[in-house]
């Protein structure tokens, strides 16, 4: 749940290093389990780190909102073309690029002489992460012909992701005492690790897949808008021209996303996959959980140090129980879909989250820190379940050649619900004399939005079970 895009639900009894694979499939399970671990630790790594970085630059709440966004944007935009590349130019070679691409631009970040460069470099981070995520199971399913190894390197593929969230708030605790610039330096060796180990894998064929330029250019120019307005409207209001254009230009791009969807030859995103309405409720089910997920982690990342005094290392720690949770719920979540079918995890996990936005909502101003600490399990806890569920739910009512679309088309919803939670929820508590009253507003929103969706989900049938 924490991450651009959550580990697949895996089976504890599947781990192990499986024994039959192509030439090279070790070393590429290794660089992928690595790169994958990487992506999804900065993840969740930055969170931690923004006071700091707010005090590095002297930096209000606008760049800080950017500092995370600028990551979130890029990879929900790119994410809805970045399976048809790594067909395009060969699994093996796209996670390369898309690591090396992350590689260098995190070292960018580090070394970042203002609030600019860093935002900048973030945003090719996340282009970069759009990359390796869809090829690294390309690569998979490339180098483990057989189903049954092919299984234990996903199941490691998903606790790679799992160990990565969970070690992420705890790292950046860690390395922000010593420099908050180390958060993004710590990914060079690791990067640089799973980049030689993949020199050992053959080459991936390429296929002569299509590209929809213009559907990418107008999803770019439509995410980047909206969330551009959102983020300078909290900062300047509505009414300010640029505000005013940033949301013409999201319109317009929207309308021209659509029209290319619908006339193009080669879509990114073929209309008649929205239309069912499991797809459609999937993707609002998405969004809404990342709201409240992502929303919640920068918000209490902000305000244990802010309004509790926290260092960022006591920070990390305190994320800890919940991010570890989270690690265990996805194979729970997986059995339950497949005895009782994907419909009661994914509403269960709703409520759950539900439940926990609420009851931050209650906590006072001078409450103990633990009870934030207790507070954030069940929404950390019922955003995976629901999640991997989701997923389920999903691959289960598309067709197998739409498989890889719908969970694009997913991720990259799921990532705009956390950009726009940022932005937004960022605009409530920029205030520091009424950070806390802004914090409620923003958890009731989120506890809001989520429960529209759980309403929804309700009217679903229930898939028969299988």
């Amino acid at each position: 749940m924490s991450t651009p895009a959550s580990p697949a639900p895996f089976q504890a009894t599947a781990v192990g290093l499986p024994p039959h694979s192509r030439s090279g499939g070790r070393p590429a399970l290794a660089a992928v389990l690595l790169g994958f671990f990487t992506i999804m630790v900065d993840a969740m790594i930055v969170n931690v780190a923004l006071p700091s970085i707010g005090r590095g630059f002297d930096s209000g709440m606008t760049g800080l909102q950017w500092v995370v966004d600028g990551y979130t944007l890029a990879f929900a935009a790119f994410l809805l073309s970045a399976g048809a590349i790594s067909d395009r130019v060969g699994a093996r070679q796209a996670f390369a690029g898309g690591l090396g691409l992350f590689v260098v631009a995190s070292a960018v970040c580090g070394m970042a002489p203002d609030l600019g460069v860093l935002v900048a470099a973030r945003l090719v981070q996340g282009v970069g992460a759009a990359m390796v995520v869809p090829s690294s199971l390309a690569l998979l399913r490339e180098v483990f012909p057989d189903p049954a190894a092919r299984a234990r390197a996903i199941a490691l593929w998903g606790v790679s992701g799992s160990v990565g969230s969970a070690a992420g708030p705890v790292a950046g605790g860690l390395l922000t005492v010593i420099d908050w610039r180390m958060i993004f330096f710590v990914n060079l060796p690791v990067g640089a690790v799973a980049l030689a180990l993949l020199k050992r894998a053959q080459p991936s064929p390429r296929r002569p897949v299509p590209f929809d330029w213009t559907g990418q250019v107008a999803a770019v120019a439509a995410l980047g808008g909206l969330t551009y307005a959102a983020i300078e409207a909290g900062a300047d209001g509505f009414g300010t021209a640029r505000v005013l254009v940033a949301l013409a230009v999201a319109v317009v791009a929207g309308v021209g996303y659509v029209i290319a969807q619908a006339r193009g030859r080669h879509p990114m995103t073929p209309l008649p996959l929205l239309r069912s309405r499991t797809m459609s409720l999937s993707v609002a089910i998405g969004f809404a959980l990342n709201i409240g997920f992502y929303g919640m982690i920068f918000l209490l990342g902000l305000y244990l140090q802010q309004v509790h005094g926290l260092s960022a290392l006591a920070t990390g720690v305190a994320f800890l129980p919940m991010t570890v949770l989270t690690s265990f719920i996805s194979p729970v979540a997986a059995r339950l879909s497949t005895r009782f079918g994907a419909r009661m995890p994914v509403i269960s996990g709703q409520l759950l989250m539900v439940a926990g936005l609420l009851a931050m909502v209650a906590v006072p101003a001078g409450a103990p820190v633990w009870l934030s600490v207790v507070l954030m399990m069940p929404v950390g806890a019922g955003g995976a379940m629901a999640v991997t569920a989701l997923v389920a739910l999903l691959l289960d009512s598309v067709p197998a050649e739409r498989a890889g679309v719908a969970g694009g088309v997913l991720n990259a919803a799921r990532q705009l619900g956390g950009a726009l939670a940022v932005a937004a929820f960022g605009a409530l508590v920029a205030d520091r004399a009424g950070f806390v009253d802004g914090l409620h507003t923003s958890l009731l929103i989120a506890a809001a939005t989520v429960g529209v969706t759980v309403l929804a989900t309700l009217s679903l049938r229930p898939a028969p079970r299988t």
